[in-house]
């Protein structure tokens, strides 16, 4: 399975410490692995935000989707987030890209992630860490899709730096 995570309030690079810890601290999951955190502008919202950092995380898990989904929500609540404003400021947002080779079409349930494909901060990570995963949808890598999207100078918020 694999997760995006993102900051943009207070700590950033703490806050997505902090929310991985508190998912593996559960006891339901554990982190495989992280990749590096990139600096990128928003990409929706209220204008005059800040900068948010980006990445994304291999876990395992047994949880089934809403499950899952529901202790993210539960971390992302402990780490402040508030869903007051879409597309807002956050301390901390947290995503289900993919599970496994799942396709799921729930209320505020969509896996893979309906717009994880236009995304570059999105892309970038998962070519990182899971450059040869199918989308069980286009059935292409990763990597393909990350290659793709540099080629078609597509926007989705540019990387501003590594971290």
């Amino acid at each position: 399975m694999l997760l995006g995570v993102g900051s943009n309030l207070g700590d950033r690079r703490r806050n997505i410490e902090r929310a991985l810890e508190l998912l593996s601290d559960a006891g339901t999951l554990e982190v495989v692995c992280v990749s590096r955190l990139i600096e990128t502008d928003p990409v929706g919202g209220p204008p005059q935000q800040g900068l948010y950092l980006n990445g994304a995380a291999e876990i395992r898990t047994r949880l089934q989707p809403r499950a899952l989904l529901e202790g993210l929500h539960r971390v992302e609540a402990q780490l402040g987030r508030l869903r007051a404003v879409v597309n807002g400021p956050r301390e901390i947002d947290l995503d289900i890209l993919l599970y496994g080779g799942e396709v799921v079409r729930e209320s505020h349930l969509e896996i893979p992630h309906p717009r994880m494909l236009e995304r570059g901060f999105v892309l970038e990570p998962l070519a990182e860490i899971a450059p040869e995963r199918l989308h069980p949808l286009s059935k292409k890598t990763m990597s393909e899709h990350w290659r793709a999207f540099r080629a078609g100078g597509q926007g989705g918020s540019p990387r501003r730096s590594a971290s």
